[in-house]
């Protein structure tokens, strides 16, 4: 963005950028210590990614208190308006994605209980996806790069294609054999958990471009989640 007449005012703008991207580092911490927790049977990444979650609330709160003395102080117009109105959007996002990481930190707790017979190498890709499209949204949302922000949002499709293959594993195995019941219904909404992440990184890709072009991205969003209407029959 230019620079302003009134110096304060690039001040304000420039501090909002670095709370958000305080916020955007801190649930992409949450998101590798769930993935820690989970995958390597860490529960002090576990407890660690918990403890974090606080923080970014506290962050939102701040973060739209900020917004809304910058808009009755300054009364900002055009891009200027769009990007401290979409601010709050896309904080609201990132606070959603740091609960899903401290819902899927606190089901690692339960898993380490079990000693799993399968691998956990689908929601290992999952964990991967996701954490590369955290990371670059929020580089996107530091730059205003809208360019990224549309390479997130195509993105998702491949984090909802895994996701529909891990919904149909886990329940296969969990028809093979009841002892697996509650292991795979704790990683099933895991996995939920990751794919929400992915839809709310996109959410913050629509938000980024907006707030940059003015317009909303043109195609139709990506979107692959089949589990709905998944169908796994038992072998006769």
């Amino acid at each position: 963005m230019p620079e302003h007449l009134v110096k304060s005012y690039d001040t304000e703008l420039n501090r909002l950028r670095a709370m958000m991207s305080e916020m955007g580092g801190i649930v992409e911490n949450q998101v590798a210590l769930a993935s820690q927790a989970i995958l390597q049977r860490d529960s002090e990444a576990a407890t660690q990614a918990v403890a974090e979650d606080p923080r970014v609330d506290a962050l939102e709160r701040d973060i739209e208190q900020f917004v809304v003395r910058i808009l009755a102080l300054r009364q900002p117009m055009a891009a200027d308006l769009r990007f401290i109105v979409a601010s709050m959007k896309m904080t609201g996002d990132l606070e959603r994605i740091g609960d899903y990481a401290t819902n899927a930190a606190k089901r690692s707790i339960v898993l380490s209980q079990f000693a799993l017979p399968f691998s956990l190498a689908g929601l290992a890709n999952m964990f991967r996806l996701v954490q590369a499209q955290l990371k670059s949204i929020i580089d996107a949302v530091g730059a205003g790069d809208t360019d990224m922000a549309i390479e997130v949002w195509r993105s998702d499709q491949a984090i909802d294609d895994v996701y529909n293959g891990i919904f149909r594993e886990l329940i296969t195995y969990m028809m093979e054999d009841p002892r697996n019941i509650t292991p795979c219904t704790h990683l099933l909404f895991i996995a939920k958990n990751l794919e929400r992440i992915g839809d709310h990184a996109t959410n913050i890709a629509e938000t980024v471009y907006y707030a940059v072009r003015g317009e909303v991205i043109p195609d139709a969003r990506p979107k692959g989640d089949n589990s709905p209407y998944a169908v796994v029959r038992p072998q006769e």
